[in-house]
C-alpha cells in the first residue's frame, strides 16, 4: 500500500503530462507539491524538513541549469555571429545524396550538438538543414529525432550521466565505494558498449524508414546499397566514442567522436569512398503527400549569414574541446584544482534550517561556466558580435532555459523528497520513499526487471522530455531496485540512462518542438508511430546486451 502511495505523484505525472499534454514545468511542480504531502500526512516529516529539503533539491538543480544555460547560449550566440550560418552552408556542398546527407547531417552534424549542447537543440538545427536540402519536412523531423538517440547520453557535455552518477552518489558513499569516479567511469564506459553497437544499426533503421515511406520508388535496395558507408560512419563515430567512454569520462564521448567522425564522413563522401553508385532521390515535390509538406511556416527564424568562413565558425567548439580535455584529464593537473568542495572553487551549505544537507556546488568544475559561458563571452571580439546580437542571443537564451529551469527545480526537489524521507528525517520509523518504490517494483517484476529498467528510462524520458529529467527521476529508484534484487547496479543504471536516450525518439515534447520547428504542425502523430518501432527496437538490443551480460552473473564492480 505504501509502495502504490509513494507512486502517486509520478503516475499524476504521467496522467497530467501524456495524457492531458501538461508540459513539464507546470506537471513537475504539482508532483512536487503531492510529494511533499504525502511525505506530511503518511511519511510523517515535519514541515521544517519538507523546506529544507526542497531547497536543498532546488540548490542541487543549480549545476544542470547551468549547463544548460551555458550550452544553448554558446548555440544561440553563433546563431546571432553568423558562425552556425557558416557551418550549414558547409554542408550544402558535400554530397547530393539524401541518404549520405541523412548520415553526415542528421547523425554526425546532430551527435556533435548533442554533445556540445543537448536539450533539443539537435532537430531545431539538423532538420531545418536536410529541409534546405530537399528532405520532405516530415522526414527531416523523422530523422532527426531518431538519429539523436545513441549521442543523447552524453548530450551537453555528459549531462545525463553524470546526472545520473550525481543522483546515486550517496548511496554509493553509504555501500562503502570510496573511489566513486571510478564508478562514474565504469558507468559511462557501460552505456557506452551497448550503444556503440546498436549505432550502426539505428542509422540504418532510419535510412530503411526514409526510402520506404519517403522514396520515389520505395524500394529498400537504395538502404542496402549504403550499408558500407554506414558502417564506416559508424565506426568512425563508435571509436574515439568507445575511448573516450572508457578513459576520459561522460564529457567526451558525443562531442569528440561526432568531431572526429564528422571530418572522416565529409572527406570520404567528397571522394566518394562506399558512396553507393546509384542515387536515392525524393519524389518531385508535387507528388508529395500533404502530411509530409510544412503547413505551418515553422517557429525558427533565419539564421544570421555575414559569409563568415567555415573555420572561424568552428574556433569556438574548437575552444570547447581542448578545455574539456585539459581540464578534465587528471594527468594535467587542473581537474585536481577545480573538482574540489573547498572555497573558492566551490559553494557550501551544511544546514538548512537547521537540517542537515551538505550541499556543495563546483562552480568551476561547472563546463556550463567554464567553458561554455567563458566562450561564449570569446565569441563576442572573435566573430565581431554588435552589442544588439550579444543582447539578442542573451535574451533568447534566458527565455529558452525558463521552462527548463522550473521542471528541473521541482523534478530535483521531488527525488531530494523521495531519497531523503527515510527514518532519520520521518517520524513513523519507516524507509525512504524511494526505498519503499523500490522494494515494491522489485517485488513486483523480480528478475524480469532487467526488461523494465530500460522501459522506465523511456517512460522518464517520455513524460518530460529529456534524458536529463528521466534520469534526475528515476536514477535513484534503479539503483535501489537493483540493490534489492540483487542486480548490478552499474549495469542497471546504464540501462536507466540508455532508456532516457531512447526516449527523445518518442517523447512529446520533442516530438511537439520537432514538427514546429520543421512546420509539419499536424503531423505529431504520424511521427509518434514512425518513432515508435525504432525506439521499441533499441530497447530490445539494450535488454539483449546488457540483460544477457547480467544473466550470465557479469557484475563490472566485481
Amino acid at each position: 500500500m505504501y509502495a502504490i502511495i509513494a507512486f502517486i505523484p509520478i503516475i499524476v505525472t504521467v496522467i497530467v503530462m501524456a495524457g492531458f499534454n501538461w508540459p513539464a514545468k507546470i506537471a513537475l511542480p504539482l508532483a512536487w507539491l503531492l510529494t511533499a504531502i504525502v511525505c506530511f500526512a503518511f511519511w510523517k516529516m515535519d514541515l521544517i524538513t519538507i523546506a529544507a529539503q526542497t531547497i536543498a533539491g532546488f540548490l542541487n538543480s543549480i549545476d544542470t541549469i547551468v549547463i544548460i544555460f551555458g550550452a544553448i547560449l554558446i548555440m544561440n550566440t553563433l546563431k546571432q555571429s553568423g558562425g552556425m550560418s557558416a557551418i550549414n552552408k558547409m554542408f550544402t556542398t558535400v554530397s547530393d545524396d539524401p541518404r549520405i546527407q541523412m548520415v553526415i547531417i542528421g547523425f554526425m552534424f546532430g551527435a556533435f550538438i548533442e554533445g556540445a549542447a543537448g536539450f533539443g537543440t539537435p532537430a531545431a538545427l539538423a532538420a531545418p538543414l536536410l529541409i534546405g536540402l530537399g528532405f520532405p519536412p516530415l522526414c527531416a523531423a523523422m530523422c532527426g529525432l531518431i538519429l539523436n538517440s545513441t549521442p543523447v547520453a552524453y548530450g551537453a557535455v555528459g549531462t545525463p550521466t553524470n546526472t545520473a552518477f550525481n543522483m546515486v552518489s550517496s548511496e554509493l558513499a553509504a555501500a562503502g565505494i570510496t573511489d566513486t569516479e571510478a564508478w562514474k567511469l565504469g558507468l559511462t564506459k557501460w552505456v557506452a558498449i551497448p550503444s556503440a553497437i546498436i549505432c550502426p544499426i539505428i542509422i540504418f533503421i532510419t535510412v530503411f524508414l526514409m526510402v520506404k515511406m519517403y522514396g520515389k520508388d520505395k524500394s529498400t535496395k537504395y538502404a542496402i546499397e549504403v550499408i558500407p558507408y554506414i558502417l564506416m560512419s559508424a565506426v568512425a563515430f563508435c571509436v574515439p566514442y568507445l575511448i573516450c567512454a572508457a578513459f576520459l569520462g561522460p564529457e567526451f564521448p558525443s562531442l569528440i567522436g561526432a568531431l572526429i567522425a564528422l571530418v572522416i564522413c565529409v572527406v570520404t563522401a567528397k571522394k566518394g569512398i562506399l558512396v553507393p553508385k546509384t542515387k536515392f532521390e525524393f519524389p518531385d515535390h508535387s507528388e508529395w503527400e500533404e502530411h509530409w509538406k510544412a503547413t505551418t511556416a515553422g517557429e525558427e527564424e533565419d539564421l544570421v549569414d555575414i559569409g563568415m568562413s567555415p573555420v572561424l565558425a568552428w574556433v569556438p567548439y574548437g575552444i570547447i574541446a581542448v578545455i574539456l580535455v585539459v581540464t578534465r584529464i587528471p594527468q594535467i593537473g587542473i581537474k585536481g584544482i577545480l573538482n574540489v568542495t573547498t572555497a573558492p572553487w566551490a559553494i557550501s551549505i551544511s544546514h538548512i534550517f537547521g537540517v542537515e544537507v551538505n550541499w556543495a556546488w563546483k562552480w568551476a568544475w561547472n563546463p556550463g561556466v567554464l567553458p561554455f559561458i567563458l566562450v561564449a563571452f570569446l565569441i563576442i571580439p572573435l566573430h565581431k558580435m554588435k552589442g544588439e546580437q550579444v543582447k539578442k542571443a542573451w535574451k533568447t537564451t534566458f527565455s529558452m532555459v525558463g521552462g527548463a529551469a522550473i521542471a528541473l527545480l521541482f523534478g530535483i526537489a521531488m527525488v531530494q523528497l523521495f531519497k531523503m524521507s527515510g527514518a532519520a528525517y520521518n517520524n513513523s520509523g519507516m524507509d525512504s520513499m524511494l526505498i519503499v518504490m523500490a522494494n515494491g517494483l522489485a517485488d513486483l517484476f523480480g528478475s524480469a526487471y532487467i526488461v523494465v529498467a530500460p522501459i522506465i528510462g523511456v517512460i522518464g524520458a517520455f513524460i518530460s522530455g529529456s534524458a536529463t529529467v528521466s534520469c534526475t527521476l528515476f536514477s535513484t529508484l534503479q539503483y535501489a531496485a537493483a540493490v534489492r534484487l540483487g542486480l548490478p547496479t552499474m549495469l542497471i543504471l546504464a540501462m536507466q540512462v540508455m532508456g532516457g536516450a531512447m526516449g527523445n525518439m518518442v517523447c512529446v515534447n520533442n516530438i511537439v518542438s520537432a514538427c514546429a520547428t520543421c512546420g509539419t504542425v499536424g503531423s505529431e502523430g504520424r511521427l509518434m508511430r514512425s518513432d515508435v518501432v525504432p525506439c521499441l527496437i533499441y530497447a530490445a538490443l539494450t535488454v539483449l546486451i546488457l540483460g544477457g551480460l547480467i544473466l550470465t552473473g557479469f557484475n563490472p564492480i566485481a
